[in-house]
């Protein structure tokens, strides 16, 4: 009679593999991080330009508790309601998800016309785990550009020319003109009288003048 043996592993080495986390496939089981960290790379300390509308978009990275970044994090961006702030595609927030680098970027933020300093409220997700940090940028109108202040210039020389002009020409006319004699004793100018002019018969020519 043949009898068959059946291979058994020991309880006891079934314990340590799912201490050490070793499936029976050999790889490591994949275990949840105990801790989020969610890190500002760009925007804040940005100042929008309101004249043209342009805004630094805020860029974060989540990470876990030891620096691995973490991908498909639900990661929130929200404008304040009043005062300076903006204005993203989709309102005053958005909702992204992190790529393979653990980044997510709200894209298209715009400003306001109200200048000022504004927070960015920013809340990270993972499974149980959430995190939040805040992005501090600042609304304001640049000043003219130098080309419009030497245009400025120009523009208020030509008036001062056109207005010395003006002011020389109607001090001629209060002066009577230039063929104008200042009577003695300082009275009315007297404009010298010219003889008239006198032709004689048959001589052919004119009198001087």
């Amino acid at each position: 009679m043949t009898q068959r043996y059946r291979s058994r592993a020991p309880l006891g080495w079934l314990a340590v593999l799912a201490l050490t986390g070793v499936g029976f496939g050999g790889q490591l089981a994949t275990t949840p991080p105990v801790g989020l960290k969610l890190t500002i790379v760009e925007g804040d300390g940005a100042i929008n330009n309101i004249t043209e509308g342009r805004a630094r978009d805020p860029i974060v990275r989540v990470t876990d508790d030891e620096g691995r970044p973490l991908s498909s994090a639900a990661v929130t961006f929200l404008l304040p309601d009043l005062g300076a702030g903006g204005v993203f595609p989709t309102g005053s927030s958005v909702t992204v998800t992190t790529n393979d680098d653990g980044l997510a970027m709200a894209r298209g933020l715009k400003p306001n016309n109200v200048a000022g300093q504004f927070q960015i409220r920013v809340t990270a997700s993972y499974r149980t785990l959430v995190a939040r940090a805040s992005i501090t940028q600042t609304n304001a109108a640049p000043p003219p550009t130098p080309t419009a202040r030497k245009s400025n210039g120009k523009l208020l020389a030509i008036v001062a020319i056109i207005g010395g002009g003006a002011a020389a020409g109607a001090a001629l006319a209060l002066s009577g003109g230039s063929g104008s004699t200042p009577s003695p004793g300082g009275g009315t100018p007297v404009t010298p009288s010219r003889p008239p002019t006198t032709i004689t018969p048959g001589g052919g020519g004119f009198g001087a003048p």
